[in-house]
């Protein structure tokens, strides 16, 4: 007789699918809560220290880590050497285990979760079983998914025995659960030592969707999520509308997400490439994006909006008529809704949390052969603010700054903004010198340069890019300063009555 080991916290199709063993005269042995379920649905198992001679003990700490389990696992069939001690010690064969592991997972994402309770879910047993079983493959089946259950069956009733090809792939499965499973516990020991660069990095991500390409049609792609903390993140959105979400689509929507966050007021954010093409902020929802879609009413054309309050009927009837791949919000009303999703591809991405301060930990980029590992940038401002020129900028001049100051943290570099009445007039960005930056800014401020001010994401180190301002109107600057040509670019700020002040910090993004 064939003999399955099943001991699994989530108990989803089992008593089905050891009914349908049951069915093909396989003996069945489990354990604790998984044994007294089978056992009040009908099934004749055998209880695990029946097996063993040894009680569970220890609070169920210890109950599978037994030669006569392990064994039974492990030995290979094909050796007489092996066949020989299992045979003389009385090992009986296990040729199927189905086991998942105790919540770790959901239990570290609990807010309420005591460290004992963390701990405690750590499994030891399943995760040396799985493997054993995983290891020795070609012999033993080994189950970790109950949506393999039917597959399994299925090549039972036919065949007698599963085929090398399904206990291959679900070995795979199997050792990519543990890895999985042991990153996630590597991760928490990581939090609670504050190790945030740790000597072996182990990062658990769980796949949500094969997408239809990457960023180009050649190119495959997929969607892979973290395990815990995805509100207020485009890995925790709900679409709510709209086809389903591409690479692009993925990683522009991200970047329009990190920067509405910066704002506290009502405002709007048009994304283009993963680039701020318009945004704006007001008193109200409505008028803050108003300035984001005047920013630039054509760039927009195709892009991507974020807002961060709840899009209404009126706000809806103005998107409408704009060709959009994505809107974001907190949360759509129910008119808004209506009006939107007449448009049949049009994609609604209700965000929970959207203005929760929170961001990723840390941010991965990789390069050939290797992984670049960074703190994520959370800062915006240094301690102080010098005004370093002869002018002190107005309170105006302040607000726009500060406004422009957080668009220029999430454009690329070399980048600058132009911003009026806190709404962009003209950006600048992605170029090898910073003054064709600010030539591009203001051949695209077109007649609102007069009057606006400017944000540069690193500094200045020539002069020239201030003489440019002035001929255009540019009345203020924000920038890290850090120059070895500082003095010089205050003293042409100076000459030009315009106010500078330096943030002490940089934003480059590449």
């Amino acid at each position: 007789m064939k003999r399955a080991l099943i001991s699994v916290y989530d108990k989803a199709g089992i008593v089905d699918f050891a009914k349908g063993l049951e069915s093909l005269d396989w003996e069945i042995v489990s354990t604790g809560g998984t044994y007294r379920l089978l056992k009040e649905n009908g099934v004749e198992a055998v209880e695990i220290d029946q097996v063993t001679g040894f009680p569970e003990i220890l609070d169920g700490r210890v109950k599978t880590i037994n030669p006569l389990i392990h064994g039974g696992i492990l030995f290979r069939r094909d050796l007489e050497s092996h066949r020989s001690v299992v045979e003389l010690m009385g090992i009986v064969p296990i040729d199927i285990v189905i086991n998942n592991l105790y919540p770790f997972e959901e239990t570290v994402s609990r807010a309420d979760a005591t460290p004992n309770e963390i701990i405690e879910n750590i499994d030891i047993g399943g995760p040396s079983m799985i493997r054993a079983a995983a290891k020795n493959y070609k012999d033993v089946t080994v189950i970790v998914d109950p949506s393999d259950y039917g597959t399994v069956l299925a090549e039972l009733r036919m065949n007698g025995v599963t085929t090398l090809e399904t206990r291959t792939a679900l070995a795979r499965k199997a050792f990519s659960l543990t890895a999985f499973y042991d990153a996630l516990i590597a991760g928490y020991f990581n939090e609670i030592q504050g190790v945030s660069f740790p000597e072996l990095l182990t990062l658990p991500y769980r796949k949500r969707d094969s997408l239809r390409y990457g960023e180009n049609p050649h190119q495959r792609a997929a969607f892979y999520v973290e395990s815990t903390k995805l509100s207020g993140t485009i890995a925790g959105a709900k679409q709510l509308h709209g086809k389903a979400l591409s690479f692009n689509n993925i990683n522009d929507a991200n970047g329009a997400i990190a920067l509405i966050k910066e704002f506290d007021e009502p405002a709007a954010v048009a994304i283009k490439h993963a680039n701020p093409c318009g945004v704006g902020s007001a008193l109200t929802l409505l008028e803050a994006f108003e300035k984001a879609y005047s920013a630039d009413p054509e760039s927009i054309f195709g892009g991507i909006v974020a807002l961060n309050g709840e899009v209404t009927g009126q706000i809806a009837e103005m998107l409408k008529e704009i060709f959009l791949e994505i809107i974001i919000a907190p949360s759509f009303s129910s008119e808004a809704l209506d009006i939107l999703t007449a448009k049949k591809n049009l994609r609604l991405l209700a965000v929970d949390g959207l203005m929760n301060a929170e961001s990723p930990r840390l941010q991965l980029k990789q390069v050939q052969g290797g992984l670049l590992l960074q703190d994520s940038n959370q800062r915006l401002l240094g301690e102080e603010i010098p005004s370093v020129t002869k002018r002190f900028p107005d309170d105006a001049e302040i607000e726009d700054l500060l406004f422009a100051w957080k668009v220029a943290k999430h454009i690329s570099s070399n980048g600058v903004v132009l911003a009026k009445n806190k709404m962009t007039v003209g950006i600048g960005l992605g170029e090898v010198n910073r003054f064709w930056a600010v030539e591009e800014a203001i051949k695209r401020s077109g007649d609102r340069a007069p009057g606006s001010v400017l944000a540069s994401d690193g500094f200045f180190p020539f002069r020239d890019s201030l003489k440019a301002l002035a001929a255009a109107g540019v009345t203020a600057v924000i920038q890290p300063g850090g120059s070895v040509k500082d003095e010089e670019v205050i003293e042409e700020a100076d000459e030009n009555g315009i106010a500078m002040l330096f943030t002490g910090i940089r934003h480059f993004r590449h």
